[in-house]
Order: C-alpha cells, then structure tokens, then sequence
C-alpha cells in the first residue's frame, strides 16, 4: 500500500531526499542554540586579561596601603626606588585621570558602570570577538572594575606610582590606569588600521 493512500506523501519542500541541500539548513535550524558557557569562553581572552589587571591592581594597591600612611607624598614617608625618577607613594585621588573632575567620584563611577554596561551592549559592533581587540577591552574593564572598587570601598582611588622628570612631576597613577590607557590606546590604533567598509 503507497503513502499516499494515507495522505502521507512526502513534502518535496522539505523532504531531504528530494532537496539534498535542505538537509545541512534544517540541522542548522534544530542545532541547540549557543549555551551560556559557550558564550562566555568566546570572551576568554578578555575575561582573562581583565582578572589578571585587576588582580594585579588591587594586589599593589592593598600592600602599599599596608606599607605606605595614607596620605603620604613626598619624604618622609615615601618609599624612593629610584632616586630623583621614582617614588612609591600613597594618595587619594576622587578624580579621574590627572585629577580631572577631582571631588565627583560619584559620578565617575557612575560613569564607570555605563561604560561597562556599554561595552556589553554593544560588543558585536566593537568587534570583541577579535583577539586582539579582547586585550585592548580587557585591560579597560579590569582597569576600570579596579578604580570602581576603589571607589566604592575608599571614597578615593589608591595612586602610588610617583614619577619625576627634572622639576616637572607626572600625576600619580596606578596599575588600574595603566589598563585604561594602554587598553583605549590599542584599540584606537587597532581601529585605525582597519580597511574602509566598501560603499553600498
């Protein structure tokens, strides 16, 4: 007796013996979906750079706190490590970068928080599932999480990298900082360096 005394005649759309090449498209349609793992170890590199800034940052920051008074810049109580060149110091800073917008820590972090909410948000367009772009993302969000905890747990971000060029004496920083800077800077290099997008 043929299927089709039932009605049950195959669909020639859909079946995969009459249309070999619907058979890899409808697995694809039925494959799983991507599980929360998955999606977060196409980050890892930037999961990965991100800790280790932050590890690092609040590591230093919390042995000069136990070494260094707080607040302490300058002789006596600083740590000199390269006479005239290199000092480790102990200051507050409830600014950003160079003390700008020094007294509005509130709304730094703030700041903060949009800024990594933002990268999320738009990851796909910033182009994180690039390599490289993870390690220019990764030591901003560590750096940034590291200077939002300081925030957070001191009121003030935790600067004791002090250097001195002849008379003129560069704003402390931190590990933290240097995330920041070096991250934003290898991105915008990186983002330089890529071809135009083709005119529609």
């Amino acid at each position: 007796m043929e299927i089709a005394d039932f009605g049950l005649k195959p669909d020639p759309t859909t079946s995969s013996a009459a249309n070999p090449d619907a058979a890899p498209a409808q697995q694809s349609a039925i494959r799983s979906p991507q599980s929360a793992i998955e999606r977060v170890a196409a980050y890892r590199l930037l999961w990965a750079v991100a800790i280790v800034i932050y590890v690092l940052d609040q590591a230093t920051k919390f042995a000069v706190a136990a070494e260094i008074p707080f607040p302490t810049y300058g002789p006596p109580g600083h740590i000199q490590v390269i006479e005239g060149f290199f000092n480790l110091v102990h200051v507050g800073n409830t600014g950003a970068a160079w003390s700008i917008l020094s007294g509005h820590g509130h709304w730094l972090a703030l700041l903060a928080a949009f800024t990594l909410g933002a990268i999320y948000f738009w990851r796909h367009t910033l182009g994180l599932r690039v390599p490289v772009v993870q390690l220019c993302f990764g030591g901003l969000c560590g750096g940034t999480v590291g200077n939002l905890t300081d925030r957070i747990l001191h009121g003030h971000v935790i600067d004791f990298l002090d250097f001195h060029f002849g008379s003129y004496a560069y704003p402390s920083f931190n590990v933290a900082d240097m995330g920041i800077v070096c991250g934003v800077f290898g991105y915008i290099v990186w983002s330089l360096k890529q071809p135009p997008e083709p005119a529609p």
